[in-house]
């Protein structure tokens, strides 16, 4: 075979394999672009104030990946609307929403952006880490957030995560709650290796959230003016507050790092501290949201990105996949 016999050969077979790419890219956008049968992307305008839907990143292939986008809670299955802003998390209560993004650069830097009803910014600061986790208090009034600043998954305790605070009214940042006391079962406790991730808020003071230090996990409650933390319970990760301050759904290790399933979703009673398995039993990486005062939706890896998932939140009933390709939701009443 000659010399460019063999060239032509190559040639004809890059062509090819850059047939199959695009053929796989138009394939794969085309189903991201659709939740189901009839059913796809429309551009629009988004907004805080759109009374009974749901908006959440979207996690599918094509033109609409990783922007904010929206579905009626009646039919969050249907026709989603892309909004074009994009962020890596979000989260929205009371007419303020928090987007934790990424802005790019050969070196990812990342800012977490406040937006008020009509997804204006209105404030911005910039991130030490990869956006992990994000929450806006019921008021509006208070919005927190986690990062990475080294290592990237909960998986082991082998990282280190940054939880932050902001007033959205004054500006008043908390950087990080590492600067926070910690009482540890009723006693003063300092420690080189604690971190703090998965804020949840019941007020525009207190929150509950995650320590974890010595190679254990807590729950603590938290005073944002008292600047302090106290431990309630071991092995809780990422606490979700319901809508009536209640109860908690949270995280709970289960099994070992090395199993890569550590996690269930449990509910905890506040009065009680009764816990409750959830009745889905894969392991949920994700701090969870309440959608009413029943039932939660949470993230778990699908076919084409992440999808969300309900169950409710007294151990009954079954897992049901609510959204295709989704992530970071928030509930607008």
């Amino acid at each position: 075979m000659t010399n460019r016999s063999r060239a032509t050969m190559l040639i004809v077979a890059a062509v090819l394999l850059a047939g199959l790419a695009v053929g796989y890219t138009v394939h794969a956008a085309t189903r991201s672009g659709s939740d189901r049968s009839g059913a796809g992307r429309t551009n629009g305008r988004l907004s805080l104030s759109g009374h009974g839907r749901i908006l959440f990143r979207d996690t599918g292939m094509g033109t609409g990946k990783d922007h904010l986008a929206s579905v009626t809670a009646a039919d969050p299955g249907g026709r989603r609307i892309d909004g074009r802003l994009s962020c890596v998390r979000f989260y929205a209560a009371a007419g303020t929403g928090v987007c934790l993004r990424n802005d790019g650069g050969v070196v990812p830097t990342y800012t977490a952006v406040i937006l008020d009803g009509d997804l204006t910014e209105v404030r911005r600061i910039e991130l030490a880490g990869t956006p992990s986790r994000a929450r806006v208090s019921p008021s509006g009034h208070m919005a927190a957030w986690t990062v990475f600043v080294s290592g990237d998954s909960y998986g082991s305790l082998a990282f280190s995560t940054r939880a932050s605070i902001l007033d959205v009214r004054t500006g008043t940042l908390v950087p990080s709650l590492e600067t926070f006391s910690v009482a540890k079962d009723g006693k003063p406790y300092r420690a080189a290796d604690v971190n703090f991730w998965g804020v949840t808020f019941a007020d525009d003071d207190r929150f509950y959230a995650t320590l974890a230090t010595a190679g254990r996990t807590y729950l603590v409650e938290g005073s944002v003016r008292g600047r302090s933390v106290r431990t309630l319970r071991e092995n809780l990760e990422c606490p979700s507050l319901s809508p009536d301050g209640t109860r908690l759904v949270f995280k709970k290790r289960v099994r070992p790092a090395s199993s890569g399933a550590p996690w269930r979703l449990y509910a905890l009673d506040l009065k009680t501290m009764r816990e409750t398995p959830l009745a889905e039993q894969r392991s949920v990486d994700d701090q969870a949201t309440w959608f009413g005062p029943d039932t939660v939706v949470y993230a778990l890896a699908g076919d084409f990105g992440t999808d969300l998932w309900s169950v409710p939140a007294d151990g009954t009933g079954t897992p049901k996949k609510i959204i295709s390709r989704a992530l970071s939701p928030a509930m607008i009443p």
